[in-house]
Parts: C-alpha cells; sequence; structure tokens
C-alpha cells in the first residue's frame, strides 16, 4: 500500500496469538491444494531481514524479486515477463527539489508578493519532467474547479478554456463528495476523476504549464501533514519515453489557508467559487493580476527494478487471460530510526499477497489447464506511487485487450477466517456478481468498504489496468470473524493499522492463525478459474467511469 493510504483496512493487535483456530472449515470449490503452511513458508521468507524491507532498486529488492521468479519456477508457472524470463525490468528516476528551488504567486500590477512556497508549511511543489532545471515564468492564475472532463456525467470543468501557457487551481475529491448527492457522480463515494492523480494527468492532458491543487483535509481523506510528508524529499516515478515532457512543469498542493489568501487577493470569494464548481453549468474564473513564477533545480538519478511474471497457458483460449496481481515491494531499510529495528519488512504488507498469487498459480498448475491463461504478475514500486503496475500498463505483456479481468491482493491480515469479503469500490464491475457467487457457496457475503469517499479503489495496482480498462476486483478479507465476531475483527485492523503499519513491526510470527489467508486465497483462486474457465467477458457497470474505454477496447 502507497504511503499516503491510511488505510484502517489491516490491523494486528495483541489478539494476533489468540484468534480462535477451531471453528469449522468452510466449504472450498475447486481445487483444494491451496496450502496455508506453504502461504506461510513464503510470507516468512519475503518478510525476512535477508531481504532489508524489498525496496526497489537495492540488493534486497533485487534478491526478493529472484526468489519470487524461483518459486513461480518451482510453482509450475512458465516464464511470462521479457525474453523468455520472468522479469519485466522497470526503470525508475528518483527526483529530489533541491535548495535554490523557488515557487512564488505576485500580483502583476504592483509586484505584491501574495505567496512565497515554504515547502511543508504553505505548499509543496515538484516536477514530473527529467530536465535538472525546469521554470515557469509569469503563468496566469486560473481556478477551474475540479478540473474534471467526464462525458459520461456530461461534465467539462474546461471547456471553452485554454490553459495552455496557464496554471490552473483544482479543488480535490469531486462534486459527489461535497454536495452529498447520489445522483451527482457517485455522490459520497469518490470517483477516479476526485483522485489527486487524475487531476495533475487531465491538466497535462489540457496543456497547462502549472496544476495546484488546493488541500482539505475532508474531501482528500487525509490531513496536510501527509501532503508534506508525502510529496517532499525524494519523489520516485517511471521513466516515461517522453522524460516526462507531456506533463506540467509544476504540479503541487496548496494549504487551505493559503489558497483563501490568493482568491481574496485576485477579488474572489473562495467559499463561493467552490459552491459554483458544483454545479454542471461552472465556468472556469481567471484569478485576475495572479501570476506564477517558479525554478525548480533538481537531483535526477535513475535505478532499475523489475516486477516478476509468470503464466499458464490456457488448454482452449490460450491467447485470452485473467490477471491475478499483487505487489512485492516495501519501505526498505532506514538506518536513522531509533531502536535496534531499522527494516520495514512488510510481512501483511505485501508478503502476503504475494505468496497468494504464487499459492494460486501453483493450485492451477497442478489441476487440469483452465481453458483460458492466467498470467500472475508480482509488481514493484507500489509504495513509490503504484509506478510497477502503471509501467506494466503501459507494457502489458499480454495485450490489455485479451486480458479478460484481474483481481488484485493487497495487506491480508492474519485474522482468521470471516464471514465476509471487503471490496473496495464497490459497485465497479460485474466481477462483483461472480464474486457473490462463489461467496454464496460458502455461506459469506460482501461488504464495500467503509469509508468510500476516501477512494481507496483508486490507490492501489489494480487502478493502473483500471484507468486502461481492463476490469479488476480488488477485496480483502472483511473484519466480520467466525467465531469472534465484528468488533472482534475491527479492534483487530485498527490495532495493525496503529501499531505496525509501515513500521517495523509489520513482521511475521510463527503464531500468525493462517486460515483466514487460506480462506481468502482459496476464494480468488475459485474466482478466476471460475472467469478462465467461462466464455463471459465481465464488464465494468454501465454509467462508471471506465465501461466506455473497455467497451472501445472490445470494438477493435
Amino acid at each position: 500500500m502507497s504511503p499516503i493510504k491510511l488505510l484502517a483496512t489491516v490491523s494486528l493487535t495483541a489478539m494476533l496469538f489468540t484468534a480462535c483456530s477451531s471453528e469449522p472449515t468452510t466449504p472450498t470449490l475447486g481445487d483444494t491444494s491451496i496450502s496455508a503452511a506453504d502461504l506461510g513458508r513464503r510470507i516468512e521468507r519475503l518478510a525476512s531481514d535477508e531481504f532489508e524491507g524489498r525496496a526497489p532498486g537495492t540488493p534486497g529488492g533485487q534478491a526478493a524479486s529472484q526468489y519470487i521468479a524461483d518459486e513461480m519456477a518451482l510453482a509450475g508457472l512458465s516464464p511470462a515477463g521479457d525474453s523468455g524470463t520472468y522479469f519485466q525490468n522497470v526503470e525508475l528516476t528518483e527526483a529530489t527539489v533541491n535548495a535554490g528551488s523557488f515557487m512564488n504567486i505576485h500580483k502583476a500590477s504592483d509586484d505584491s508578493n501574495i505567496l512565497e512556497a515554504d515547502l511543508k508549511t504553505n505548499a509543496v511543489y515538484w516536477t514530473k519532467r527529467l530536465d535538472k532545471t525546469v521554470n515557469v515564468t509569469e503563468s496566469e492564475l486560473v481556478f477551474v474547479g475540479y478540473g474534471i472532463t467526464a462525458p459520461e456525467y456530461g461534465w467539462n470543468d474546461y471547456e471553452g478554456l485554454d490553459v495552455k501557457g496557464k496554471t490552473v487551481v483544482i479543488l480535490v475529491n469531486d462534486p459527489g463528495f461535497a454536495t452529498k448527492d447520489e445522483a451527482l457522480f457517485k455522490g459520497n463515494a469518490m470517483t477516479y476523476y476526485g483522485r489527486w492523480t487524475y487531476k495533475y494527468e487531465e491538466a497535462a492532458r489540457q496543456g497547462a504549464a502549472g496544476a495546484i491543487i488546493v488541500h482539505e483535509t475532508a474531501p482528500a481523506s487525509y490531513g496536510w501533514d501527509v501532503v508534506a510528508g508525502s510529496w517532499t524529499g525524494a519523489q520516485y516515478d517511471l521513466v516515461r519515453p517522453d522524460r516526462g515532457a507531456s506533463r506540467a512543469a509544476l504540479e503541487g498542493w496548496v494549504h487551505l489557508d493559503a489558497a483563501k489568501q490568493l482568491f481574496e487577493a485576485a477579488g474572489l470569494d473562495y467559499g463561493q467559487l467552490k459552491n459554483q464548481a458544483v454545479t454542471k453549468d461552472f465556468k472556469p474564473v481567471p484569478m485576475g493580476e495572479l501570476r506564477l513564477n517558479a525554478k525548480i533545480e533538481q537531483t535526477v538519478q535513475t535505478t532499475t527494478s523489475r516486477n516478476v511474471a509468470g503464466e499458464i497457458k490456457g488448454a482452449v483460449r490460450p491467447d485470452e487471460y485473467v490477471l491475478y496481481m499483487a505487489h512485492w515491494d516495501h519501505l526498505g531499510k532506514n538506518d536513522n530510526l531509533e531502536g535496534d529495528d531499522k527494516i520495514y519488512n512488510g510481512a501483511v504488507d505485501n508478503a502476503t499477497g504475494t505468496a497468494a498469487i504464487i499459492e494460486i498459480g501453483e493450485a492451477m498448475a497442478q489441476g487440469a489447464k483452465p481453458e483460458r491463461s492466467v498470467i500472475f504478475v508480482a509488481v514493484t514500486a507500489e509504495e513509490s506511487g503504484l509506478l510497477g503496475s502503471a509501467y506494466y500498463g503501459d507494457a502489458p505483456l499480454v495485450p490489455l485487450k485479451n486480458t479478460v479481468a484481474g483481481v488484485n491482493i493487497d495487506a491480508i491480515l492474519p485474522l482468521g477466517k470471516t464471514k465476509d469479503v471487503k471490496v473496495m469500490g464497490f459497485g465497479a464491475s460485474e466481477l462483483e456478481d461472480r464474486l457473490k457467487t462463489v461467496l454464496d457457496e460458502r455461506d459469506m457475503y460482501i461488504v464495500p468498504d467503509d469509508k468510500p469517499e476516501a477512494g481507496y479503489y483508486y490507490r492501489s495496482d489494480h487502478i493502473s489496468l483500471a484507468k486502461k480498462g481492463v476490469p479488476m476486483l480488488y477485496a480483502d478479507l472483511g473484519n466480520d470473524h467466525f467465531m469472534n465476531g465484528l468488533t472482534y475483527g475491527e479492534d483487530f485492523a485498527n490495532g495493525y493499522t496503529k501499531e505496525r503499519y509501515h513500521k517495523p513491526g509489520d513482521e511475521y510470527d510463527n503464531s500468525w492463525d493462517l486460515t483466514g489467508i487460506k480462506q481468502v486465497t482459496e476464494i480468488f483462486y475459485d474466482l478466476g478459474l471460475n472467469i478462465a474457465n467461462s466464455e463471459d467477458w465481465p464488464n465494468w457497470y454501465e454509467g462508471t467511469e471506465f465501461r466506455s474505454l473497455r467497451d472501445d477496447m472490445l470494438k477493435d
């Protein structure tokens, strides 16, 4: 899970060693060779100190990816990577904004200074361009509301506006969150148009020189401290073919208090314009005489990591693929940490998911060949911004139009068996109908994630494929423990988030209750096998933001 994903969906407390394991065995479908012992063995090895936290581009990360490839081979999977190997090389860049950089906003008529960016306190900024020096000069500011172009919702905040050379100022989230109107976008539940990633991408497509998002805690779902901590220091990205030239020269966030000062200096009422921005008839508003100047001096380094991929060729329709995905990387080692433990082992996040896709692959390889092919991709650099999956989305090992559907597995708690499965972004695709069928056989049920407004569906690797059009399911164990109930599971989850998530304490222990990890791995196995042995092409539900992409893809 990425650093800004303050996701309270996983946890581990003192109850870790007391979870009841005497509950009745639930029925399983398909192959029954999913092994808790094998899952535990792989999780333990991946989370061991040997791999030093599995950071991309490090010796530990390199060794971890080799271990995954070796396990895929032993599991009976064929290489699916580049040049007949299990590896897909992913070139990454690390950029750090240096001292001497600046961003300021002034008033053109009298040159009065309105905002001087002070990293961490009132604004953060960076560039995705890989040049050592990037300049923005006298760029006019324009308020573009939510910065959304969404034909399926009849929405275009850029209509009639030429933003070339200008800096757009954008609200976070989407109009549905602001109004709670279920008829507007998805109401309280965030759509992809509400994600900051989309807003920068759309500003670049529109030709903007700069893109600045106004931070507000509630619609962002995290505080300013997260913005300041996540977007300062070294920033990772892919080495894209154009070296970032198609992106806006400057991207950034501005604190709400600083934004209000900007609007006031422009003779505008922030609150009033924010209210207008939730309507379809909103028009972009030039911000008077405000001009932005910036100079970004940065140190740019490149490194190479790798996705790891194996496959099983289908017996009937080998050119059609079902995809399983999980990220293998974590946060590495930090010698500056207090205490003796300097390694972020990432046992739950995401040695569990990586072990699960290998185990599913082994079970499928041992059984009768599925009718469709199945590909298993362990991606790198999720913690650095979903970069390994983004690379796969741009350079897929099998054509995306031939990828029938996918399942992403990210951080399974050692909670024990549950009665429910949690679906992030509930209401997205027909994969949920198929999941329900699998769960009905087990007398289990689906629950939506409990904070849809936070947009957790858009914060894990599946989104890199979803925004290309491929239907993707992101699901996990729920909290309704088979024997001990819902409160027990919620406390378990909250404890992990508080005590171990993205901390050195996320370690494997032999006392883990693996029954729930085995349970959900079996569920995902059956779901994928069901799709692989059918002729159906599950799609996004009508009206979702990715439906038209998939429909267009399948026309070709």
